[in-house]
């Protein structure tokens, strides 16, 4: 028996024999031509095509995926349809006199490349999707493309790397589980993953070598692990844990449409962070009480120019339709420190964290805030919206965004343009002074929202990007349970609203602390919303007072 470790991305225990899928690569040599504007045309056509098939991969995938994830492929068509991207394949073309192949592969390996530098995780897992179209691009440009003929029983699938299409048609009646030498945890092929339920496991090194086709394997997705030719002890204990995991879905699921509450009736909100559409359904299949973060920025990072009105309007309008009078938080962008858009052209810092970044940038460039604020007060009239402020340090700030907002709202009033006129502003508790001043903010806004990654570490001025430290950053130190209760203490008295938004949120080991600080709402990742419930329904609040 050999164990092989890798990144595990969906969880569960899955047994077949592996199948190594070895894609046949589009070929994409370079030679040079006289008739550019030949080359050209052939990228203009296989452009075209490709764009066809994502247009019918889009409506295949609507049933197995759910509508939100199979915009991925409107959003691959948007990626074809991008200037920058078609201007580079062209500019190659003429520039260098070679063949549309090549230009297209040089193109898909500087965007891919600038994506997977980016610091940002979910960013990186851009990278997939570049090289996910330009290979469909390569594929009808080359007539390439064919693959290995999958079986048609049980197996385990194990591959270099999986594009976000290919992962989307995996046939869940063969496929129990996947292998990956590349991949990232925020890619498009992971996320699908989680949502069909298929165990995976990504980042494990020299696969397609190291793991023999049709070797028995068992594949462990939470623990990230691999066991080619198991032995019987090894196949008990792992078949148990199947068993244990499959029982503990089967309990889960009774909590999906349950309150959140303890034994004793003391209830809380229980919502989801999602950061694109692509998570809405997600949430709602674990049971989301509703949206207590969406992190705006994607549309600004997925974007190489500033999202236009429009098009954040659509995205907002999506969401809130899609909730159906749930009420949805939209943080506003929160660019800067680890988050970077080129075409903010944001100066270089000693240390972003602490620099431009969030509502600094708003203030600051209020043209791009009031293009959002107008496409989120627009949205307003098709669900239930609230609107958080990140990086908020001082009263004057809330009030200046305030001003802002009532001049978006008049505006729209004069041109006869729909909003909600009850829209909730909210501010994150992610600095101490936040924390410090939330008698005087309670006074200014309507809800507030522990941001406990940042709280963290601007408490204990510990990096959280800095693995270095990580001993040094603890989520549990007084200081910071302190400012949290403080907060809570301030938000009530002024009758408001506090929720958590931040990782601490989904920590089960606090959830008591937290209810006995009566916060409002825990916002966590979908999949922790039920074992979050089913851990929350065990409290018993009615005697034992919280030790301080």
């Amino acid at each position: 028996m050999k164990i092989y470790k890798g990144e595990g991305v969906s969880r569960g225990v899955a047994f077949g024999k592996i199948n190594l899928y070895e894609k046949a690569a589009a070929a994409a040599e370079k030679y040079t031509v006289e008739n550019t504007e030949n080359e050209i045309a052939r990228f203009e056509n296989a452009r075209a095509q490709a764009i066809a098939q994502l247009a019918l991969l889009f409506t295949k995938t609507k049933e197995s995926l759910g509508e939100e994830n199979s915009l991925l492929f409107q959003i691959h068509q948007m990626m074809l349809e991008d200037l920058d991207y078609c201007d580079s394949v062209k500019e190659i073309i003429r520039g260098e006199k070679v063949n549309a192949e090549y230009a297209v592969s040089e193109t898909a390996a500087r965007f891919a490349e600038m994506f997977a530098t980016m610091e940002d995780e979910y960013m990186k897992g851009r990278a997939a999707d570049v090289r996910d179209v330009s290979g469909r691009v390569l594929d009808i440009l080359t007539g390439g493309g064919k693959e290995k003929t999958i079986l048609q029983q049980p197996y385990i699938l194990v591959a270099e790397d999986l594009a976000p299409s290919e992962t989307a048609q995996l046939d869940k009646t063969y496929v129990q589980a996947f292998v990956t030498a590349g991949g990232s945890r925020n890619s498009h092929t992971a996320i699908f993953a989680r949502t069909m339920g298929i165990p995976a496991v990504i980042g494990l090194e020299g696969a397609l070598q190291n793991l023999p086709d049709g070797a028995d394997c068992i594949v462990d997705g939470a623990a990230g692990e691999v066991y080619v030719e198991p032995d019987q002890e090894t196949a008990a204990r792992l078949r148990k844990k199947q068993e244990a995991e499959q029982a503990r879905k089967k309990l889960l699921s009774l909590y999906k449409d349950r309150p959140t509450q303890t034994k004793d009736g003391k209830k809380t909100e229980l919502c989801a962070n999602i950061g694109n559409l692509n998570d809405l359904q997600f949430a709602l299949d674990n049971g989301a009480e509703g949206i207590g973060l969406f992190r705006s920025e994607f549309l600004y990072l997925e974007s190489t120019d500033y999202p236009t009105e429009e098009a954040q309007f659509t995205v907002y309008k999506t969401a809130l339709q899609k909730m159906a009078g749930k009420r949805v938080v939209i943080r506003t962008l929160d660019i800067g420190a680890d988050k970077q858009a080129a075409y903010f052209d944001l100066p270089k810092e000693e240390n972003p964290a602490m620099g431009m970044r969030a509502i600094r940038i708003c203030l600051t460039r209020p043209a791009v805030f009031e293009t959002q604020l107008r496409a989120l007060y627009r949205s307003s009239a098709y669900g239930r919206l609230a609107i958080l402020l990140p990086m908020i340090t001082s009263v004057e700030e809330v009030r200046r965004v305030k001003e802002i907002a009532a001049g978006v709202q008049r505006r729209l009033e004069e041109e006869n343009i729909p909003f909600a006129p009850d829209v909730e502003l909210g501010v994150m508790i992610e600095t101490p002074a936040a924390a410090v001043i939330s008698d005087l903010l309670a006074k200014e806004v309507d809800l507030f929202s522990v941001g406990t990654n940042d709280l963290t570490q601007y408490t204990l001025a510990a990096d959280r990007q800095n693995q270095s430290i990580a001993q040094f950053c603890d989520t549990h130190h007084p200081a910071l349970l302190r400012l949290i209760r403080l907060s809570a203490d301030n938000i009530h008295k002024e009758g408001k609203w506090i929720g958590i938004c931040g990782e601490l949120g989904a920590d089960e080991s606090l959830a008591e602390t937290f209810m006995r600080m009566g916060i409002d709402e825990l916002s966590v990742t979908p999949t922790a919303i039920l074992p979050l419930r089913a851990a929350i329904a065990e409290l018993d609040l009615s005697n034992e007072e919280e030790k301080q």
